[in-house]
C-alpha cells in the first residue's frame, strides 16, 4: 500500500498515554519514512469535522521525544458522537440536514489521507471504522488504525489499555495526601473517589498501589503514626454488590477503634441505586452525547459519605476526587513500555494496509495483533476473582 498522508487524532476523555502515543506515531514515521506526510487533527472529531488539523513539520518531528515528557494531549480531545445528529448540530460542528458521518468522511478525503490513526476507547475506534467503511463505499480507500486509550482498563477483548497503569499509579500518589487528612479531626471519614463508570479495574488497582506504598512505609504507632490509619478499611467496585448496613456495622467499629475510616470508591459503583433515588424526589439525571450519567452531577462520593457518615459516628467528611489529577499525568515507565511497542506495531500495520485497533488480544493467547474493530467493545467488566483483589480485601476485612 501506498501511503502519503497519515492523519492523527486523540478523542474522549484524557489518559496518561496520549502525549506518547502522538509522539511515538510521529518518530516512529519519521524513522521508516520521513517523505510520509503527517497531520494531527485539533480536538478530535471536532477538529475533523471541522476541518482543522496542524501540519506536522521538521521541528516538530525532531523533537517527537519530548512529547513522552508530558500528559494531556498536544492536540487537544473532544467528546464528540457522530451518530449523534442533533449533539453536533447543536454545537455547531454540522448543519441541519447534515450527517455528521458523512461530513467527516468526505473531510477526510478532501486532505488526502490514507492512513488515519485515531487513540482512544472503543466509541472512538469503532466511530473510525464506521467512517473507513463510509469512504469504501464511496470509492475511496482509507486504512483506520486505533490505538486503546482508557484508564478504565475495560475495552474488550484487549489485555491493557494504554495510560491504565499511570493512572492507578497517580491515584495513589493522590492518596497518600488526601489520607494524610484523617487526624485533621477526630472521627474523620475520607472518602478517595476513583474514576471508573462501569469497571472497577482503576480503583481496584489504584488500591492495590496505595496498599503497596503503605506496607512499604515505616511507622511510628507509639505517636499516633499508624499503619492501621493509613491503611485502606473499604473499596467497593461496580461489580461487587455492597451491604450497606452490613458494611456501616464494619467501619464503626473500625472507627470505635483507629480513629478514621479511608474509602477507595469507583464513581461507578451505586449509580443504580443513586439515580433511583433522584429520579424517585422528581429530580433528572442528566447525560452527556453519549448517553453516559455526567458522573459529576450525582456525585457517588456524596452519596456514599452521606450513608456512612451518620452511622459510623463521622464528625468530620471529607470527599476528594483524583479522576483529573490522575487522567492528564505523563505516562510512567510500565506505559511508556507499552505505547511503544504499540505505536511501532500500529505503523507497520498502517504501511501493509492492515485495519483495527492494536492491543494484546485476550481472546488469543494475549498477542499483539491489529483487532478487527468488530471485536471491539467497551465497558468490559473487572474480575472481582482476581486472586491479587481477593487478596487485598481479605487483608483489609472486606472479604
Amino acid at each position: 500500500m501506498s501511503v502519503r498522508r497519515v492523519a492523527l487524532l486523540t478523542a474522549g476523555g484524557f489518559a496518561p498515554c496520549l502525549s506518547s502515543a502522538v509522539g511515538g506515531l510521529i518518530g516512529r514515521y519519521t524513522e521508516i519514512d520521513p517523505d510520509i506526510e503527517i497531520i494531527a487533527y485539533q480536538h478530535g472529531y471536532w477538529g475533523l469535522l471541522r476541518g482543522e488539523y496542524v501540519q506536522i513539520g521538521d521541528a516538530v518531528r525532531a523533537k517527537a521525544g519530548i512529547l513522552h515528557e508530558f500528559g494531556g494531549s498536544p492536540i487537544g480531545n473532544s467528546r464528540v458522537k457522530l451518530t449523534n445528529v442533533a449533539d453536533c448540530v447543536k454545537r455547531g460542528l454540522v448543519q441541519e440536514g447534515q450527517d455528521p458521518l458523512a461530513v467527516a468522511a468526505e473531510q477526510l478525503k478532501a486532505d488526502g489521507v490514507d492512513v488515519l490513526h485515531t487513540i482512544g476507547g472503543d466509541d472512538t475506534n469503532t466511530t473510525a471504522a464506521d467512517l473507513a467503511a463510509y469512504l469504501h463505499e464511496n470509492d475511496y480507500e482509507l486504512t483506520v488504525v486505533g490505538l486503546p486509550k482508557t484508564i478504565d482498563n475495560d475495552i474488550v477483548p484487549i489485555r491493557q489499555s494504554l495510560g491504565a497503569w499511570s493512572a492507578a499509579e497517580q491515584a495513589s500518589v493522590f492518596a497518600q495526601n488526601v489520607i494524610g487528612e484523617h487526624r485533621s479531626a477526630p472521627r474523620m471519614l475520607i472518602v478517595h473517589e476513583v474514576m471508573g463508570r462501569a469497571c472497577g479495574w482503576l480503583t481496584a488497582a489504584a488500591g492495590m498501589k496505595y496498599r503497596e506504598w503503605v506496607k512499604d512505609q515505616e511507622w511510628v504507632p507509639e505517636i499516633g503514626l499508624s499503619q492501621d490509619r493509613w491503611d485502606i478499611h473499604a473499596l467497593y467496585v461496580p461489580e461487587a454488590s455492597i451491604d450497606l448496613d452490613a458494611e456501616a456495622e464494619r467501619l464503626k467499629a473500625i472507627m470505635d477503634s483507629t480513629g478514621n475510616v479511608n474509602i477507595f470508591l469507583s464513581e461507578g459503583a451505586g449509580v443504580p441505586e443513586i439515580i433511583k433515588e433522584i429520579e424517585e424526589a422528581g429530580g433528572t439525571v442528566e447525560k452527556d452525547p453519549f448517553g453516559h450519567v455526567k458522573l459529576d452531577t450525582i456525585n457517588p462520593g456524596n452519596w456514599f459519605a452521606k450513608q456512612f457518615a451518620e452511622r459510623i459516628g463521622a464528625e468530620k467528611v471529607m470527599v476528594q476526587k483524583s479522576g483529573y489529577f490522575s487522567r492528564s499525568a505523563r505516562a510512567n515507565a510500565e506505559d511508556l513500555r507499552l505505547i511503544k511497542s504499540m505505536t511501532d506495531y500500529a505503523v507497520e500495520c498502517a504501511l501493509r494496509g492492515e485495519p483495527g485497533v492494536v492491543g494484546h488480544d485476550e481472546e488469543d493467547g494475549g498477542r499483539l495483533k491489529a483487532i478487527p474493530f468488530p471485536r471491539i467493545a467497551g465497558h468490559k467488566a473487572f474480575d472481582v476473582s482476581t486472586p491479587w483483589y481477593t487478596e487485598m480485601l481479605a487483608e483489609i476485612g472486606q472479604a
